[in-house]
């Protein structure tokens, strides 16, 4: 299985005939101007995929595909549960953050000092850092953050897990939802759950299984996400552009632009389409799609399209992108979180860089071949990572 940075990709072209895993008939999407198209129109919903009839419904329990998720959401249904959510995810919001999260990071690293070498850099930094920020964040207790990681194993199952196992733990992971959701309505504080209970009653008419989806949502992807491209990023700079390292470290403005081309270039796992179903017929690329068409906007290849990108484009890591990025997708559901993403990256690399300039791979050979990957439905990052210095 290789890196997700090495993994082949096709050329970008019109829009052109494929089919899903499930070998359901669908429509690729491919060039960038194109995936912004179908990601910013109305015209291609997300909620008609869980209709009954709909060809692409899954019977599986997982947490992507719950039809109460927002992101599967359209509409009004989607715009209420976005505008609860958003003032919270604003940059000016984020930038307020910045101070008690670059303290998490300092702290991770301050216990990573205090390790014997080798260590792995997975279980003492890209997995305990993410983990800390969602739980600070949502206000999680110490003793809820050992679950966290069993809750994101289930509900971004890879199909390894038994269907009845997934279906238990979502169960008691949407039980713990709603019983925050109640705790913060009784006790309010100043945590992001107690802001999503006063901007749901200023709402209204938000039904409970969409807000106990949301708030799962952010418990378990405000982490996993940020933990899988802490742990892609760090394997590819160690393990293949070690020249970087002292430049990341040392230069803040040149690690802002380094994490987000990494952000742009290494995707999060290897399902690189956002699905769409087109609610009639539409003209994309200079091809019709037709009505009843599900359609796959694949995000990577435009993040790579030669017709705005450069033809080798990890060449230089610290060029700012050409053009806007869709890692974060586009549109009415675009990402919320892509400040704290952005932030939490940059933070991660640029310190860690700093305070050990001589992290390098404990064994050069074990570290590029013979990588132990963590699966899951949306995400791939490496198990483990062993680091000196």
């Amino acid at each position: 299985m290789p890196p997700l940075h090495r993994v082949p990709l096709e050329e970008t072209g019109p829009p052109r005939p494929a089919e899903l895993p499930d070998g359901t008939a669908a429509w690729l999407v491919s060039r960038h101007a194109d995936v912004w198209q179908v990601l910013s129109d109305e015209r291609f919903g997300r909620s008609r995929l869980y209709a009954p009839d709909a060809p692409t419904a899954s019977t599986a329990p997982d947490l992507v595909n719950n039809p109460d998720l927002m992101f599967n959401q359209d509409g009004l249904a989607h715009l209420r549960l976005r505008r609860t959510l958003r003032r919270a995810f604003t940059p000016r919001a984020v930038a307020r953050w910045q101070p008690w999260i670059a303290s998490m990071v300092e702290q991770c690293l301050d216990s990573l000092t205090r390790r014997e070498p080798p260590v792995d850099v997975v279980a003492e930094y890209t997995l305990p850092l993410p983990i800390m920020v969602i739980s600070r964040l949502m206000g999680l207790d110490d003793a809820t953050r050992p679950r966290l990681r069993h809750w994101a194993e289930h509900a971004f199952s890879d199909g390894s897990h038994d269907e009845r196992e997934v279906a238990a733990v979502l169960a008691e992971f949407a039980a713990f939802g709603s019983e925050l959701l109640d705790q913060r309505r009784h006790a309010p504080g100043d945590d992001l759950v107690s802001g999503l209970v006063r901007a749901a009653d200023d709402e209204g008419g938000i039904p409970e299984a969409q807000l106990v989806q949301l708030v799962c949502g952010l418990v378990v992807g405000g982490h996993d996400s940020t933990m899988t491209m802490l742990g892609n990023c760090l394997f590819y700079l160690l393990g293949e552009r070690p020249e970087c390292w002292v430049r990341l470290g040392s230069d803040q403005r040149a690690a802002e632009v380094l994490a987000d081309r990494l952000l742009h270039l290494i995707p999060l796992g290897d399902d690189r389409g956002s699905t769409r179903h087109a609610a009639e017929d539409v003209e994309v690329g200079g091809v019709l799609i037709p009505a009843g068409s599900v359609v796959i906007a694949d995000c990577v290849l435009a993040n790579r399209d030669p017709a705005l990108f450069p033809a080798r484009p990890f060449d230089d890591l610290f060029a700012p992108l050409a053009a806007p990025t869709l890692s974060f997708g586009a549109g009415p559901h675009y990402c919320l979180g892509a400040w704290l993403a952005r932030l939490e990256l940059r933070l991660g690399l640029h310190r860690l860089a700093a305070r050990f300039p001589g992290l390098r791979p404990a064994d050069p050979t074990e570290f590029t071949e013979s990588v132990t990957w963590r699966l899951g439905s949306t995400s791939r990052s490496p198990q483990r990572l062993l680091v000196t210095w």
